[in-house]
């Protein structure tokens, strides 16, 4: 198997090694934004999956222009959607990061030779 397999299996390796300990974290962070698209939904009367999609492109700053808050309350709570999306992809920026490290100085640190004693 050629190397840059051998990376790439040991980064998703990593990434859903770290994902397991980041996840309430993260699991945390989804549900704020969808429960802050809810009331931000409810606020401007939009319908149920309107909130969470408006919610969900702000939070991910795509920021589409489709559905826009005309309330006051209703824009406050679309920055804090947006500085919990930024959150959410940093965090998972940061854990695709270390995973690459971590895959990365497997690949690089010299392998123990089967069948040798490395012990003096």
């Amino acid at each position: 198997m050629n190397q840059a397999k051998i990376v790439r299996r040991r980064f998703y390796h990593a990434l859903l090694a770290a994902s397991r300990v980041v996840w309430p974290i993260l699991s945390l962070l989804l549900c704020v934004i969808a429960g802050l698209g809810l009331i931000v939904g409810h606020i401007e009367d939009w319908q149920l999956l309107e909130g969470i999609y408006f919610a969900f492109v702000t939070g991910l700053t795509v920021g589409y222009g489709d559905l826009v808050p005309k309330h006051q309350i209703s824009r406050i709570l679309a920055v804090g959607i947006g500085f919990t999306g930024i959150l959410l992809t940093a965090i998972f920026a940061a854990v695709s990061v270390r995973a690459l490290q971590d895959a990365v100085s497997e690949s690089t640190s010299p392998q123990p030779q089967p069948g040798k004693n490395t012990d003096a």
